[in-house]
C-alpha cells in the first residue's frame, strides 16, 4: 500500500535523473570495431556502447542488423541507465510505438555477488530499460523482463573489462 503511493513520486525522480543525465554527456572517441559498420564509443570507465545508426523491426523481434545498439551497459552493482545508452533506447521506443512488437529485456550481471543477488541486480536492470521504455511512451504489455543473473556471462574471464561486459541489458 505504501509502495503504491510512492511509486509516481518514484516515477517522477526517475525520470528527472534521466534529463538530469541528459543535460551534460561529455564527448566520446570512436574506434572500429572490425565487424560490420557497427562503431564502439568508449567512455572514461572503459565500458564501451555501439552506435545509434538508422535501422528497423521486423517480424517479432528486435532488428540487430540495423545498427542500433541492443546492449545495454550498466555500472558495477547499479541498475542505472548511462546517458550514452538513452539515445538508442528513445530510437527503440520510436519503433516499437510505430511497429509495436513483443520485446525480451534479458537483464545480466557479473560473476561478483551471490546468485541470488546477482538475478535480483539483473531483474532490476532489466526493469530500468523497461521503465524507461514505457516512459517513452512504449506500451508496457509488449515489453517481458527476464534476469540471468551471472549465468550467461557475455565473457568468461574475471577482469574488470571482462565483467563490464558481463553487466548488461539485452534486447531480443
Amino acid at each position: 500500500m505504501k509502495f503504491e503511493t510512492l511509486k509516481p513520486i518514484l516515477a517522477c525522480a526517475l525520470l528527472s535523473s534521466f534529463l538530469v543525465a541528459c543535460s551534460s554527456t561529455p564527448p566520446s572517441s570512436s574506434n572500429g570495431t572490425g565487424s560490420g559498420s557497427s562503431t564502439i564509443v568508449s567512455t572514461d570507465s572503459g565500458v564501451a556502447t555501439g552506435s545509434v545508426d538508422d535501422g528497423s523491426l521486423s517480424g517479432s523481434d528486435v532488428d540487430t542488423d540495423g545498427g542500433i545498439e541492443t546492449v545495454f551497459y550498466f555500472d558495477f552493482d547499479q541498475a542505472t541507465l548511462k546517458p550514452e545508452s538513452l539515445a538508442a533506447l528513445r530510437i527503440h521506443a520510436q519503433r516499437l510505438i510505430a511497429n509495436p512488437v513483443s520485446v525480451r529485456l534479458e537483464g545480466h550481471a557479473d560473476e561478483r555477488g551471490t546468485r541470488e543477488y546477482n538475478m535480483a541486480l539483473g531483474e532490476r536492470r532489466g526493469s530500468s530499460v523497461r521503465e524507461f521504455l514505457v516512459l517513452q511512451g512504449v506500451d508496457a504489455s509488449l515489453l517481458e523482463v527476464i534476469s540471468y543473473g551471472e549465468e550467461r556471462p557475455a565473457s568468461l574471464d574475471s577482469t574488470d573489462s571482462s565483467w563490464a561486459l558481463n553487466r548488461r541489458v539485452e534486447i531480443k
